[in-house]
């Protein structure tokens, strides 16, 4: 299908990443591989058939990750045909090995089977329903941090500047309205003019694919550039800040993030420009002392070699293809969530964040 079928979806926009259909059977997924050249929708049904959507990159970006997760519960628990608690844990087991790197993943799941454990004996039909309104709460959660996070971070933007972008923060990547274009898009509607640099993104270019297509339907001025090319525009002055997403953020203020994040927060520091990351409190992983233990997805070597099945580089050639980098927390201005403004960026801060309001979660 070639439009979003669900008649009120919770993204609030034209276009949604996953949104459960009505009838709590359904989870529709905006197929992101064939963007920009085709809006495309997946129904899926079952939770090995989202489990595959995970891992396949029809839906990417930590938090939407974690949305999908939670209604692929919903889906198992529908299907039950046993226990429907141990249908879950089998379930919440497949999810969670699909993108290691990425928390939101198994937070939503867990979530999701806590919830289901606290429901005591019901049936599977009853447990499916619970859950599925538990996983709509969770969505609508997600998109109010973002906006919560946008308007924190927008704040920091100054009228007429140039925001460098890497990776899709947006919403695409989330229940709706983004978190790294959520700040952009927070200054775009408080009035202010802002122009954007959006870093391709190699080698899944979801630069060139997902940000750039968002930023132009929403009418926000975006130029695509070589992720290579990034510390010219900051040499040239020609860059006033930059903002990324996050996949996982440890105790201690490390990022973790697609790779080539921590070359921009670099080259931000040795350009004396502001870095700053918007994500969910979710993404806040404060069992991971450092960046140091966090796991960093591999994925394959055709992502780098070829493209659109054609080679781009010898038969046989290595290949490593590491999908995330670590940023430490010493080169990050500052953390914006829906909790607040974590700066500076240091264990204490995150630690007294979680603790103000009552541990982790949004």
């Amino acid at each position: 299908m070639n439009r979003l079928p669900h008649p009120d979806p919770i993204s609030g926009a034209s276009y949604s990443a996953a949104e459960l259909m009505p009838d709590d059977a359904t989870l529709v997924l905006l197929d992101q591989r064939q963007l920009p050249r085709a809006q495309v929708y997946l129904e899926i049904r079952d939770v090995e058939s989202a489990a595959r959507a995970i891992r396949e990159m029809v839906v990417r970006g930590a938090p939407a990750i974690g949305i999908t997760a939670a209604y692929a519960m919903v889906l198992a628990a529908r299907r039950a045909r046993g226990d429907v608690l141990t249908e879950l844990e089998r379930a919440r087991a497949l999810l969670a090995l699909q993108r290691p790197t990425a928390v939101n993943l198994s937070w939503a799941a867990d979530r999701m089977l806590s919830h289901a454990r606290s429901l005591g004996a019901r049936s599977a039909e009853d447990v499916a329903g619970a859950l599925a309104e538990h996983a709509r709460a969770l969505h609508r959660d997600d998109v109010a941090a973002n906006r919560r996070m946008g308007q924190l971070g927008a704040a920091r933007v100054p009228d007429g500047a140039v925001v460098l972008t890497h990776c899709n923060a947006g919403a695409l990547a989330t229940g709706g309205y983004g978190t790294a274009l959520g700040v952009i898009r927070a200054a775009v509607e408080s009035g202010k003019t802002v122009r954007v640099l959006a870093d391709e993104t190699r080698p899944y270019l979801q630069g060139s694919r997902l940000t750039a297509w968002e930023l132009m339907q929403d009418g926000i001025a975006v130029e695509l550039i070589p992720d290579a090319s990034a510390g010219w525009f900051f040499s040239r002055n020609q860059i006033d800040l930059a903002v990324v997403g996050a996949d996982r953020i440890a105790r201690n203020g490390d990022v973790a993030n697609k790779i080539g994040t921590y070359s921009v927060a670099c080259l931000a520091r040795q350009h004396g420009r502001p870095f700053y990351v918007a994500a969910p409190w979710s993404t806040v992983d404060a069992t991971t002392p450092s960046g140091e233990q966090i796991t960093i997805e591999e994925r394959s070597g055709d992502e780098l070699v070829k493209l659109g099945g054609l080679p781009l580089a010898p038969a046989g050639v290595g290949v490593r293809n590491p999908a995330f980098d670590v940023t430490p927390a010493r080169l990050v201005s500052a953390i914006f969530s829906e909790r607040g403004v974590v700066e500076p960026v240091s264990e204490s801060a995150i630690l007294a964040l979680e603790a103000a309001r009552g541990g982790p979660g949004v």
